[in-house]
């Protein structure tokens, strides 16, 4: 059972809408017990803080099913010193009666739930760990729109018969129009199909631009964010991801929590007589998990550092690609938990690798973001270099000492590896 749930006399059960929320007030330790002392259905949304003060008190605990609004209610109600926790909607959704379902069935589900001891909580983001979650979810948009946009594109050119080179630039604006203007003879209306999608595709390069550009300054002004570059495999867009999604990194205990919340820890079942093992999908972050593991193939394929010859050794041992970059995505997550921390060594010199990862970095915040910043490329650098090196401190911790594992004893059979024989 949840500790909270011991020492709250009431538990509000709270079903949550864009315009109205109902609410049902539950007296009770356990689900069995648990009496519904009154039940508000259907207000307004608006009226929430002057409900709440009338008819609740700073010792109940509010419990909302994550939504698309249950993050700003729980802030909403934390300015009024009242107390909201965010329940998985995951868990809920199976709770859920298919004959019979309302907003009042809902909302006493919701406190039973929590009761019951089982629902997971969600953590709410803070303000700025919201805000960068949005900025992350429009860059992804903008890259979708403009993908889908340039395939419109290529798609139609090639129905005309029309293949182009790799590599051509279609969302250069006069540069593109006069480039497929001389593969062939268009017809007037043909050409006007062309004018529309090479506008889209460029409206949505622009904005995946923008968003890249303000991705790229925010890490470079954060020296918590700009510190996780100090690692192979990860440039502004997984520094940022993993900033959005972590937030608080105190809130994991330790790496393996970490990992656990990325899903990078493989999934099991072993029950009764049947055991299975499963992999690393449908389950954590999705869109953590998928940086990483990009971060992780490009370490793979490209780097000398010690974690790509580990990961090729395991490669000759193994055989299977997917499961050694993801191996090597999880030991990188736990090196980022180690660095967000501070439990790390201060960066002392710029690197030749570090170097070409800043200026890449500036790449993306691109020339009208340098003008916005009023700085130049040089001046700029040079403010990331003295961020990398004076930015954070670290604090190695002085207890924690490194002991080898003892190598195991070669065996000549699996009897004896088991001490069966």
């Amino acid at each position: 059972m949840n500790e909270e749930s011991k020492i709250v006399e009431r538990v509000i059960g709270f079903d949550s809408h864009p315009d109205s929320f109902t609410a049902a007030i539950v007296r009770g330790a356990t689900p069995a017990a648990a009496v519904v002392e009154k039940m508000f259905n259907k207000v307004p949304l608006a009226r929430l803080q002057d409900w709440a003060k009338k008819n609740t008190t700073q010792e109940d605990l509010f419990v909302l099913e994550a939504s698309g609004n249950s993050f700003q209610v729980a802030r909403t109600l934390a300015t009024i010193e009242r107390k909201a926790l965010v329940l998985e909607s995951c868990h809920l959704g199976k709770l859920k009666e298919a004959h019979a379902n309302n907003d009042k069935i809902s909302a006493v589900r919701i406190g039973k739930a929590y009761l019951a001891g089982t629902a997971k909580e969600v953590w709410v983001p803070d303000a700025k760990t919201q805000e960068r979650r949005d900025w992350f979810h429009a860059h992804r948009k903008a890259t979708k729109r403009s993908t889908q946009a340039r395939n419109s594109l290529l798609s139609y050119l090639s129905d005309n018969g029309v293949r182009l080179k790799k590599g051509t630039r279609l969302a250069s604006g006069p540069e593109a129009q006069t480039k497929l203007r001389a593969t062939r003879e268009w017809s007037p209306r043909q050409w006007q199909v062309l004018e529309v999608l090479l506008l889209q595709l460029r409206h949505a390069e622009e904005q995946r631009q923008h968003w890249r550009s303000l991705i790229a300054q925010e890490v470079l002004a954060d020296p918590e964010l700009l510190s996780i570059v100090r690692l192979c495999g990860v440039r502004e867009m997984v520094a940022f991801a993993l900033g959005a999604f972590i937030g608080d990194i105190k809130r994991f205990a330790d790496p393996k929590k970490l990992v656990k919340y990325v899903g990078l820890n493989p999934a099991f079942d072993d029950s009764g007589e049947s055991q299975w093992s499963g992999g690393i999908g449908g389950h954590g972050n999705k869109n953590l998990r998928c940086l990483l593991i990009e971060g992780a193939q490009a370490i793979l394929r490209c780097s000398k550092t010690p974690l790509a010859q580990w990961g090729k050794k395991l490669l000759a041992r193994k055989g299977q690609i997917n499961l050694v970059v993801a191996a090597m995505a999880r030991k990188l997550t736990v090196a980022v938990w180690y660095l967000m921390m501070g439990q790390w060594t201060p960066l002392e010199e710029i690197d030749e690798r570090l170097v070409i990862k800043v200026g890449k970095m500036i790449g993306s915040v691109g020339q009208q973001g340098l003008q916005r910043l009023g700085k130049t490329r040089k001046v700029y650098r040079e403010e990331i270099y003295q961020s990398l090196k004076t930015g954070r401190v670290y604090v190695l911790d002085p207890n924690k000492k490194y002991t080898p594992k003892p190598k195991a004893q070669p065996t000549n059979s699996l009897a004896q590896e088991y001490g069966l024989r």
